[in-house]
């Protein structure tokens, strides 16, 4: 039987059709985000400078992103934010009236895309209640109560909109109150007296991220918080507790009375969370 050929005038004509619409696209892959939320330590604030690309998610990022390539960093954080503040609005301007709605609204726009999520928040509440060297007991009591349940609306709520295809981080704080140390005397009481309101606050957050599928990257831990007996030197101030050493070593607290984290300080909180994100 002869083989049945097709003419070479249709040959042509497919070569034509081909050399005209090209080999079919490749679809360009959806970009993968790094949503970032928090108060001033999300926004990389430095004393002077205000919001920096310094912070710990700016470093964070590329550690993430050697774990998925091509990630971008979105910064919704607001230097001064406190848990009410974060939910109602009033301290930074969002087109969503809140930076919860703002990351809300995130998550619902890009469905599958966010892979990274962290959030600090809380600092501000407990920060409100020192006041002239010392610590309110009634202030602190109040803030605490609304911060428990405003953490948990805060934290509930992002997991609902974002769902279960994103890793979720929360952070426990460093103890910027530590730095009152170096006054001596009364400030020695004040800074033994913070470290265990501290890691109340901590622990009762810790547990209100994990119950709510949060991983947490325990920053007072790395900050060395409740360290007073293992001693350190540090150059202008002498032989301190490590626990002291760190704060005026990684944060601006004993040279500026700020308690923003330097950029070394950044870096650790930074690592923090990279070595609890699987």
């Amino acid at each position: 039987m002869r083989s049945r050929r097709p003419p070479a005038v249709v040959l042509s004509a497919l070569a034509l059709v081909c050399g005209v619409l090209g080999t079919p696209a490749t679809a360009e892959p959806a970009p993968l985000y790094y949503l970032s939320l928090g108060d001033s330590l999300s926004t990389g604030y430095q004393p002077g400078q205000g919001n920096t690309a310094t912070g710990y998610p700016d470093q964070l990022q590329p550690l993430l992103a050697a774990r998925a390539p091509g990630l971008e960093l979105v910064k919704l954080g607001c230097s001064g934010e406190t848990t009410v503040t974060m939910l109602k609005g009033g301290k930074c301007a969002y087109p969503e009236g809140s930076q919860v709605k703002a990351a809300v609204a995130f998550l619902a726009a890009h469905p599958g895309q966010v892979r990274y999520l962290t959030l600090d928040i809380g600092g501000n509440d407990i920060n409100q209640c020192v006041r002239g060297g010392s610590l309110d007991p009634t202030c602190l009591n109040a803030n605490v109560r609304a911060l428990s349940a405003n953490l948990w609306t805060i934290v509930t709520e992002l997991r609902k909109a974002g769902g279960a295809g994103v890793s979720y981080t929360g952070m426990t704080y460093y103890d910027p109150v530590l730095a009152s140390w170096l006054s001596g005397g009364n400030g020695k009481a004040l800074a033994t007296f913070s470290v265990p309101l501290l890691q109340g606050v901590n622990d009762f957050a810790a547990t209100l991220y994990l119950l709510a599928g949060y991983r947490v990257a325990d920053v007072e831990r790395v900050y060395a918080t409740a360290d007073f007996r293992t001693k350190t030197t540090v150059d202008g101030y002498g032989r301190l507790p490590l626990n002291v050493a760190r704060i005026c070593l990684w944060t601006h607290m004993c040279a500026r009375r700020d308690i923003h984290p330097n950029t070394e300080g950044y870096r650790r909180i930074a690592q923090a969370f990279a070595a609890t994100i699987p």
